[in-house]
């Protein structure tokens, strides 16, 4: 499938080069990705980590342990890529069409696009007067990228980019899967079950204190949401895995 065109440039209008971005820094351009690696790797550690610790519940030993850690790295890994591909790319989707019609509707009717424009800048705080020269100035610009902007919500930065999700998803679930993985391989027999846990809850905690550190947010509140729903996950897995696991 070719690259789906920039929203904000789908109009054909040329690319203007403005004034220097300013110095402030800010954290929405990495809404995308981030959602995507915290998703991926946050189930990648309980979903794994919690098969071990259920399956480790009902007895088996480690051959069985780590051949289910992995496969359940390989499926999982598989699954959020498709899932994230899927569900992104029907957002770009809807995308292209708001856009698409949105381009018919300018085409059909500018001077109503542009009354309507106006009106959502005087819906936001500006004055009649000043309304319609912003809009009458933004629409001369790139009458598209203003509706998809300030009509429809849409932007380059929060655009729908399915690939980039799929492989953030798919790399990240696949690296939180390792850390379980490397337990059962490693650790004493007789303690995978604590080990697992152990290292399942230091890794999640650490997650969600660097998401929430390269979103800008409290580090601490990210690591504790983290360790209090991975913590339920794997005491529900385990306690399934005790209640009706055998050993054959």
């Amino acid at each position: 499938m070719p690259a789906a065109p920039d929203p904000l440039q789908a109009s054909g209008a040329p690319r203007r080069h403005g004034p220097r971005r300013h110095g402030e820094s800010h954290n929405t351009h990495r809404i995308g990705w981030l959602r995507a690696v915290v998703l991926g790797a946050n189930d990648g550690t309980i979903s794994v980590a919690s098969l071990v610790v259920g399956i480790a519940a009902s007895g088996a030993q480690r051959p069985a342990l780590l051949l289910s850690g992995l496969a359940a790295l390989v499926a999982g890994a598989a699954s959020m890529a498709a899932g994230e591909y899927v569900s992104v790319q029907s957002q770009a989707d809807t995308e292209r069409a708001d856009l698409a019609r949105e381009r018919q509707e300018l085409a059909a009717d500018p001077a109503g696009e542009l009354a309507e424009l106006s009106e959502i800048y005087r819906s936001r705080g500006l004055d009649p007067a000043l309304a319609q020269r912003v809009a009458e100035q933004l629409t001369l610009h790139d009458a598209l990228a203003a509706h998809a902007r300030d009509e429809l919500g849409l932007s380059e930065i929060l655009r729908a980019r399915p690939l980039q999700a799929a492989l953030a998803s798919a790399g990240s679930f696949a690296i939180g899967a390792v850390v379980p993985i490397l337990v059962v391989l490693f650790s004493p027999e007789a303690r995978i079950t604590g080990c697992t846990i152990l290292a399942a809850l230091l890794s999640l905690g650490t997650l969600g204190a660097l998401s929430a550190a390269v979103g800008g947010a409290c580090r601490w509140r990210g690591a504790v949401r983290m360790l209090v729903w991975g913590s339920l996950a794997m005491g529900l897995t385990a306690a399934v895995g005790r209640l009706f696991g055998t050993v054959v």
